[in-house]
């Protein structure tokens, strides 16, 4: 599965060449907090390279099962959107894992002590995965484009900002899972994996769920706001603009994402 990990681990040192202890407010530490998040991955680009063409094998392995008719175009019309978001899913819910191993080595503690706003700590984590998110999808888009895919701009970009949301949601609860399960790192991938396969599926990335499932697996789809996200991405990746599909994907995405400070918020609380 594509995801983009990180393969270095922050020093204490990097927070206090980017933390700013002058720098006024949330946005600036939120910054702050983001850049030293890239900094291992921008140190090891070959294996930032080698997690952006997960997506592509998976894609090429997998679209060519699909068939065009009754998906409402070409199967990568279809296909594509879904990816992008798993992508962005995967991604975002192995946030938590960096702050484990910080966790372990006594970094996040001493990041604590720092100027840095603790929601800022957990918010610019959160965007960190949204980099890498933003490249995978945009090569995705530029590999498809020449085959049976019909690129809108447009539609494209709007539907990147809904993953945004979401990504933010997951990563903060990602963060989250990972200081509730500090020191018992079996614990958070454990969690971390049995979520994460049911809300693809139920969530129609690989196959849809249309009228031929059963009650109880529609019912387990509804209740699943990636559904509709991905919904809302099919739709928009397609060139339409349907008000309902992608109001509704807009608010699952937003419900996820305060959902995710929220909790990630509360949670920092009292950890600390």
């Amino acid at each position: 599965m594509s995801t983009l990990t990180r393969t270095g681990t922050a020093t204490p040192a990097d927070a206090v060449t980017t933390g700013t202890p002058d720098a006024p407010g949330f946005l600036a530490d939120t910054w702050n907090v983001m850049l030293r998040e890239l900094r291992p991955m921008l140190r090891e680009p070959a294996s930032v390279l080698f997690a952006m063409v997960q997506p592509l094998v998976f894609l090429a392995l997998f679209a060519p099962l699909l068939p065009d008719e009754g998906l409402g175009g070409s199967a990568l019309q279809w296909f594509v959107p879904g990816i992008i978001a798993m992508t962005a899913l995967m991604g975002a819910s192995m946030t938590g894992s960096n702050l484990s191993l910080e966790i372990n080595t006594g970094s996040h503690e001493r990041l604590l002590v720092s100027p840095l706003r603790r929601s800022s700590l957990l918010v610019g984590r959160a965007l960190k995965e949204v980099v890498p998110m933003l490249a995978q999808a945009l090569l995705i888009v530029a590999v498809v484009t020449p085959f049976s895919f019909d690129l809108h701009p447009g539609g494209v970009l709007l539907g990147l900002a809904i993953l945004t949301l979401f990504s933010v949601g997951i990563g903060a609860l990602s963060f989250a899972l990972a200081l509730v399960s500090a020191g018992q790192d079996w614990l958070f991938w454990t969690v971390q994996q049995t979520l994460i396969f049911p809300l693809l599926l139920l969530a129609g990335v690989l196959l849809p769920i249309d009228e031929s499932a059963p009650g109880w697996l529609r019912l387990l789809a509804d209740l699943n706001p990636l559904g509709y996200i991905i919904e809302a991405e099919r739709a928009l990746f397609a060139g339409t603009l349907p008000a309902g599909t992608v109001a509704q994907g807009a608010l699952a995405a937003a419900a996820v994402a305060a959902l995710g400070l929220l909790v990630g918020l509360r949670t920092m609380k009292r950890s600390s």
